[in-house]
């Protein structure tokens, strides 16, 4: 089987799985809201409310009904790509949520994920092209801290000597009450204020964004950099690289044009089921600094036992998981010519 044909067969097999995965990914959070304790009826109407007004909420919810149609109603609505409407959001629909605190997601996890990459590239060379030396041993000890420490207390550090005592960025939120946020198609503040020219508006989405993808972006570098140090290490002892040295290359040139290049095979796997993950995991970074993103509204959800909402987003973080999965194998397959499937 030639490469092209066995890769359109990989691809074929993971798109006709994808799927499965979503429809196995529903079915365990439908479960698992419903096995936990409480109910979002009372969460609505408090729990001293009459059990005749419960139940009538019930009823006019589904809740009432068994489990398994409970469960054929939800499918049922999946297959529409109906997603519900809240139960604690005044009739919102769940794709209205989305829409409206994805962009706060989706900019969050684009500038941590600068940081992280360029911090732990960088470390990893300087670490790899280095051996034995305490830049080497400082490399290491760089990616085992910072995947070590949790997130919530590096942010709240963070916000204590940034925010609070030195006061050089705002503790939370996106944007600043006293200006008018950008208004635009994307919903991203940074690059709607650039498509407006409006440099004010692009400086303020900036100055909120710094902290909060700094913490998140420097917890996650040191992924990359144990990656890229470990890989850097051994592409330095390949014999085209001996060779590059026999011809007198600089040291330099052959780590940056030679070396790290084939180092950085692996890491596109990596960056990209980060990413996908990112905009389903930075939960704890975005309750931290009271960051208006879909995480942040999942874990409201989550208090408020809002089915609807707990459900759809999670399908959505789903979906958007294998289809970057999917990209990731095929990117990396015609990055490297030797993979086969």
């Amino acid at each position: 089987m030639s490469r092209s044909s066995s890769l359109r067969y990989y691809v074929l097999s993971r798109v006709l799985l994808a799927p499965l995965m979503i429809w196995t990914i529903t079915t365990v959070i439908f479960l698992l809201l419903r096995a936990t304790p409480g109910d979002p009826v009372d969460v609505l109407l408090g729990p001293r409310a009459p059990e005749s007004a419960k139940e009538t909420l019930r009823i006019q919810l589904g809740l009432d009904a068994p489990l398994w149609l409970q469960y054929l109603r939800y499918v049922g609505q999946l297959l529409r790509l109906d997603l519900g409407t809240s139960l604690t959001s005044q009739g919102q629909s769940v794709w209205q949520i989305i829409g409206q605190h994805f962009p706060a997601t989706v900019e969050l996890t684009v500038f941590s994920m600068l940081v992280s990459v360029i911090v732990g590239v960088t470390i990893g060379a300087i670490a790899a092209s280095r051996p034995n030396t305490p830049l080497d041993v400082g490399g290491r000890l760089f990616g085992i801290v910072t995947y070590a420490v949790p997130m919530y207390w590096f942010g709240m550090i963070l916000q204590l000597i940034f925010a609070v005592q030195l006061q050089w960025f705002p503790i939370g939120s996106r944007f600043p009450l006293a200006l008018q946020p950008p208004q635009g198609p994307t919903g991203l503040y940074v690059l709607d204020s650039l498509l407006t020219f409006n440099f004010e508006q692009f400086f303020a989405s900036i100055y909120h964004l710094a902290l909060p993808s700094l913490t998140l972006g420097v917890l996650l570098s040191g992924i990359f950099e144990r990656m890229v140090r470990v890989n850097l290490k051994q592409t330095l002892k390949a014999d085209y690289v001996e060779a590059a040295r026999a011809r007198g290359i600089p040291e330099r040139r052959i780590v940056v044009a030679h070396a790290l290049k084939n180092a950085l095979i692996p890491v596109i796997t990596v960056l990209g089921l980060t990413f996908a993950s990112l905009l389903g995991g930075a939960v704890l970074t975005e309750v931290t600094f009271s960051w208006p993103g879909l995480a942040n509204r999942l874990y409201e959800a989550i208090s408020a036992r809002d089915y609807p909402v707990v459900q759809g987003i999670m399908v959505f973080f789903a979906v958007i998981v294998a289809i970057a999965s999917i990209l990731i194998d095929i990117l990396n397959a015609y990055v490297d010519p030797r993979i086969r499937y």
